[in-house]
């Protein structure tokens, strides 16, 4: 019983967790992740202001951050929507040491719980930090990891066979894959932070090179200094074309990779490798319109949630085989 309740629940979270990775993609490319210059509030209070007493009080308080009614309600949606998650998850972690045997996933929990707590602390440091880089760097990779724990944990209660049924022990290239995969995950919340998407508005050359002019040290800075306003960037255009251009040559690598790993799974999971290879071309191809179509809000939005996609289906190659799976 306690099982299947936990299968239902984890079924929620993904879908719950899916929906949280998008909107916070939303709300970063619409400039809106300081919607609300204070956390966990919106200028003082629980909802976004919108009477004209609330409004002057807010824009008394802080002077230097207008209320934008679209902007901060975009990133109030988003801690709401964060904050169901976490009481969901905090809901699974109940349930799952309530009534805790040989067969509950404790120890999967117990990590799912300390990464979204983490990544709470983050979602507060990405406002109060001001779009630090490594910050909203590390709140992405938090959603995706947290997204791969709940998926994870679906699989381990006996949900959606197909895609793990027969896997083989991970060998090298999974492992390898994996890597590739988080690495350009990284990359890319690199050039989103520092709003490097648009620094080589060309493809397949960056301004009709393929040897652009680039700044690498600059471009991977890791010691900014914490404390200006990142809205927008400070980089100048060679560093971002660094982080940009490094993303493109991660995609080929990336693309390598998960082909190979693709090929290799077929006669043992045709249908988990069919999902890999498809989702990987419908990732290019949304990175390739990304600089075409000069960043639309839901191609760009699309691109991360094809990131999720693709991360999920290469940790399913990983660790499914791994798992205690649950009769369901």
């Amino acid at each position: 019983m306690a099982n299947l309740l936990i299968q239902r629940l984890a079924i929620a979270g993904v879908i719950l967790a899916f929906f949280v990775v998008g909107v916070g993609a939303y709300t970063r490319l619409a400039d809106a992740g300081l919607g609300c210059p204070d956390w966990p509030g919106c200028y003082g209070f629980l909802v976004v202001p919108e009477t004209a007493t609330d409004i002057a009080l807010a824009e008394q308080q802080y002077p230097d951050a207008p209320v934008e009614f679209v902007k901060a309600w975009w990133e109030m949606g988003h801690r709401y929507i964060a904050g169901a998650l976490m009481a969901l998850v905090v809901v699974i972690f109940g349930v799952a040491w309530r009534f805790r045997s040989e067969q509950t996933p404790t120890t999967l929990v117990t990590a799912l719980l300390l990464i979204i707590s983490c990544q709470a602390a983050f979602g507060a440091w990405t406002v109060t930090l001001k779009l630090w880089p490594q910050v909203v760097t590390a709140h992405l990779l938090g959603g995706f990891t947290t997204l791969s724990l709940l998926w994870l944990l679906l699989l381990r209660q006996g949900a959606l066979g197909l895609f793990h049924r027969g896997l083989p022990a991970p060998g090298k290239l999974a492992a390898v894959a994996l890597a590739a995969v988080i690495f350009q995950i990284t990359l890319g919340g690199w050039v989103s932070s520092n709003y490097a998407a648009l620094a080589c508005p060309m493809f397949p050359s960056c301004d009709g090179s393929f040897a652009p002019t680039i700044d690498v040290g600059e471009g991977f800075n890791i010691f900014q200094r914490a404390g200006p306003n990142y809205l927008g960037g400070l980089m100048d255009n060679e560093a971002r074309k660094a982080i940009h251009w490094f993303h493109r040559l991660g995609a080929i690598i990336v693309a390598l990779m998960v082909v190979g790993l693709a090929i290799k799974l077929l006669p043992d999971n045709k249908p988990l490798a069919i999902a890999m290879l498809v989702v990987l071309a419908i990732q290019i191809t949304l990175g390739i319109t990304n600089v075409l179509w000069a960043l639309p809000l839901i191609n760009a939005t699309m691109h991360n949630l094809f990131g999720a996609l693709l991360l999920i289906t290469v940790v399913t190659v990983n660790f499914a085989p791994r798992l205690r799976i649950v009769a369901s």
